[in-house]
């Protein structure tokens, strides 16, 4: 085996190796574990507490738009960063200044066209 091929066969076998175990040690827990399963076990925990009414419960579906908004806008930043310290070398002056400006713009026009609808309004 060449060389080059070397440090890629030392990263595959710790994965096989890894995944091998993961697998051993979840079968032997399936076959060395009691499975007795009893009307306690299968109630929902409350700490402690007698369970009142149903184990599950319902999550207004407002909240994901609140998480898809933080998400597209932390991975904007993630995005602004590098802008900022390339913005700097020479030769990327006006060019990357205009492109940021546009990319700004439609993070602008995103977040009016949220908040016309109502998305930011909390009722």
């Amino acid at each position: 085996m060449p060389d080059f091929f070397h440090g890629y066969a030392v990263v595959g076998l710790v994965a096989v190796v890894g995944v091998l175990f993961v697998t051993v040690a979840f079968g032997a827990n399936a076959l060395l574990r009691p499975t007795v399963l009893t009307e306690e076990k299968l109630l929902t925990y409350e700490c402690g507490v007698d369970p009142v009414g149903e184990g599950w419960a319902h999550t207004q579906v407002r909240y994901y738009v609140y998480a898809f908004l933080y998400v597209i806008f932390a991975v904007d930043s993630v995005f602004l960063f590098p802008w900022a310290t390339v913005f700097a070398a020479d030769g990327f002056g006006g060019t990357t200044l205009v492109e940021m400006f546009v990319f700004l713009g439609f993070l602008t026009v995103g977040l009016l066209y949220a908040w016309k609808k109502g998305v930011l309004t909390w009722t």
